[in-house]
């Protein structure tokens, strides 16, 4: 049997993935987590084939293409990742990767790219010994929705590399359920002691409501201007570029997210939630008393080579767990 190996931080990234392989393709599955355990199953003989994340911790998916070639293995590697800027795609392919596919990989998208790529051929496979039979796998919510949210991340960072000219570094999304005072903690670290200017914008759809804040850093607000090939302005001129920035982000990530749980979110108009503030405390003044117990995703896009970092919480009300939990659980099965 083929030795093929799945590397994806997420555990319902690797079960979706897997699920959508062709079921008599006679391979023998060794899972990853991150990009060493990765290397660690290529150099024992686990990974002819691999299916390779690219937003990972510990070591990416750019880091182990790198590797890869670097030690010579003779792995044949097929990029599944949430990331779709264009740059993503020319890197890999230049780091050898054989094609690239986008989350979530459909079965009949993975089994063309296969025969293509002669990875897979159904012929043989019919005279192959028995399916193989499918992993236990045991997804939490909390994995699930990181995974829902990196798809959606990924989407956003596309839109926003195109505007701004610049290559996305993507984060790994946390998510936490947070009291309000925990909120304000984790928000401390977005703040870094600098002044802050911050977009809101509410969504509701089929029981799931929440609010979207995306902090912007007065420090780096020239350099955004730059980059859109702006003029430094005043605070409306600034306001208004916030606003089409937070348009772009927010709404593609919503966008990414009601695609894959199969809802259509209404959004409020993006306003700027307060502009040159201290400290966080002063942004969160204004809607503080919204946010009593809430369900956070948090996402941190930076822009590489330069000191622009966009900090995006997604916040959803208590009330909207149990139905989010809901879609998630059918997305799993």
């Amino acid at each position: 049997m083929l030795p093929l190996l799945v590397c994806d931080d997420s555990t319902m990234a690797r079960k979706q993935l897997i699920r959508a392989l062709p079921p008599e393709w006679p391979v023998s599955i060794t899972q990853a987590s991150h990009g060493e355990e990765a290397m660690t199953a290529i150099r024992q003989g686990l990974g002819q084939v691999v299916l390779l994340d690219l937003t990972m911790p510990v070591m990416d998916g750019y880091q182990v293409l790198a590797q890869v070639r670097e030690e010579g293995h003779a792995c044949r590697i097929l990029v599944v990742s949430g990331d779709i800027q264009d740059e993503a795609r020319r890197r890999v392919a230049e780091l050898g990767a054989l094609d690239f596919i986008r989350k979530p990989a459909t079965p009949e998208e993975l089994r063309e790219t296969l025969e293509r790529l002669g990875l897979f051929d159904h012929q043989a496979a019919a005279e192959a010994p028995p399916p193989r039979t499918e992993a236990d796998f045991k997804v939490g919510f909390r994995d699930a929705l990181r995974e829902v949210s990196n798809v959606a991340m990924g989407r956003a960072a596309a839109l926003l590399a195109e505007e701004l000219g610049v290559f996305i570094q993507l984060p790994v999304p946390a998510v936490n359920l947070f009291e309000a005072s925990e909120l304000h903690m984790a928000l401390a670290d977005a703040n870094r002691g600098e002044r802050l200017s911050a977009v809101c914008q509410g969504f509701v759809g089929e029981a799931i409501a929440g609010e979207a804040l995306l902090l912007f850093h007065d420090s780096e607000v020239a350099d955004i201007a730059h980059l859109l090939g702006l003029r430094p302005g005043g605070d409306e001129a600034t306001s208004e570029m916030l606003l089409d920035l937070a348009s772009i982000i927010i709404g593609a990530c919503l966008a990414g997210i009601a695609e894959q749980l199969d809802i259509r979110f209404s959004q409020g108009h993006p306003q700027l939630l307060g502009q040159h503030a201290r400290s966080i405390d002063e942004l969160i003044h204004f809607n503080g008393a919204r946010w009593r117990k809430t369900l956070a995703v948090e996402i941190s896009y930076a822009l590489e080579d330069r000191a622009v970092r966009f900090d995006l919480l997604l916040l959803f009300t208590e009330a909207s767990v149990p139905r989010l939990t809901a879609k998630i659980q059918y997305l799993m099965e």
